[in-house]
């Protein structure tokens, strides 16, 4: 327990802490305003309900209450979430069979995408929530080889070697034609200029490249940075892999279908949960969004739990849940925890 206030928080008495927390785990498990009577009984502190509705009043003036309504209840606000996920919650850790049944989700010949997916359906299974994990992002992919094939009607297929073992197929269209010969010298070029350089890196040097190749009229460079710059600009933007949007229905408090809707959107989109997700890969160990906190409109109501995983001691994404923000955290972070270190472990093994 924290005596004499918290940093970054107004002062509160040991008395007011106790109360904040018993209101905010009581509202966690019900979802109704707690009122003073179900506070003397839940906080186990020998106060009048006088006296406790007193530190109510200071609680909400301090913005860590608010009263709905008309109600004599109250309920916890942002910040009085963030207080309590930073100095009050008790995670408590999972258990060895926990452990051990995630663990198995996890099945060592399983594919990359295949535990990427799991992940996700299985952070969805547990919390009742839904369940998010960002696919690693391809500018952290190392190109090691690359081959040109023609097909008919001016088409290409380009064919991505990636990361020793990683094979990505890309079909692009051209104004003519070209044999097998001109493809093979095309490869060559590009292998002999770009192999071993990150996608990122080698879209920077085509920009580049295909500038001085045009001004020396080097027309066999020159093609061969525009097909590969056409096979990479046809690179899927990082995605996520998303599961169970379906269980925030069956929570009480996000029943408005307006703001449902444009949560399934934003799902669907995945733009704004990327940005988001791209602050965690920038931190350490579990990162907690409180309904504002995100940025984000869309998400006022939801918490986000997440966290970072690794391939080869390098941060390549990021798993988590987004739920109401009347979620167990105490629950709910262990579990975002463990199941990232599990994927980074699964993702690692050889």
């Amino acid at each position: 327990m924290f005596v004499g206030g918290f940093v970054g928080y107004p002062a509160l008495s040991e008395r007011a802490q106790q109360l904040l927390k018993a209101l905010i785990e009581r509202y966690i498990q019900s979802g109704e305003p707690v009122g003073s009577r179900t506070l003397s009984r839940d906080s186990r502190l020998d106060l009048s309900p006088a006296t406790i509705r007193n530190v109510m009043s200071d609680l909400e003036d301090l913005g860590f209450v608010k009263a709905p309504h008309t109600s004599a209840g109250r309920i916890p606000t942002v910040q009085g979430y963030r207080c309590f996920i930073d100095c009050l919650v008790t995670v408590k850790p999972l258990e060895s069979r926990e452990v051990l049944d995630l663990q198995r989700q996890f099945h060592k010949d399983a594919s990359p995408l295949e535990l990427l997916e799991r992940a996700s359906s299985t952070l969805s299974g547990i919390t009742k929530m839904a369940g998010l994990v960002t696919l690693p992002r391809p500018e952290r992919n190392s190109l090691k080889h690359v081959e040109f094939l023609p097909l008919t009607e001016n088409r290409i297929l380009v064919i991505l070697v990636m990361n020793d073992s990683e094979i990505q197929n890309r079909v692009i269209h051209t104004d003519r034609p070209f044999s097998r010969d001109e493809l093979q010298r095309l490869a060559n070029y590009f292998n002999q200029h770009y192999s071993g350089m990150s996608l990122s890196a080698v879209k920077g040097a085509l920009v580049r490249d295909m500038e001085e190749t045009r001004r020396h009229a080097d027309q066999i460079m020159t093609t061969a940075c525009e097909i590969a710059a056409k096979a990479l600009d046809s690179e899927a933007e990082a995605d996520m892999v998303v599961a169970g949007q379906t269980n925030l229905m069956t929570y009480l408090e996000m029943a408005d279908l307006d703001r449902l809707r444009q949560l399934f959107e934003a799902f669907n989109e995945k733009r704004h949960l990327i940005s988001l997700f791209d602050q965690v890969m920038r931190a350490q160990g579990v990162q907690i969004f409180v309904g504002e906190e995100s940025g984000y409109q869309v998400l006022g109501d939801c918490s986000v739990v997440s966290a970072p995983y690794s391939v080869d001691g390098q941060v390549v994404g990021v798993l988590g849940v987004i739920g109401p923000t009347r979620m167990e955290y105490q629950r709910v972070i262990p579990i975002v925890d463990v199941t990232a270190r599990l994927l980074t472990a699964a993702l690692n093994q050889d």
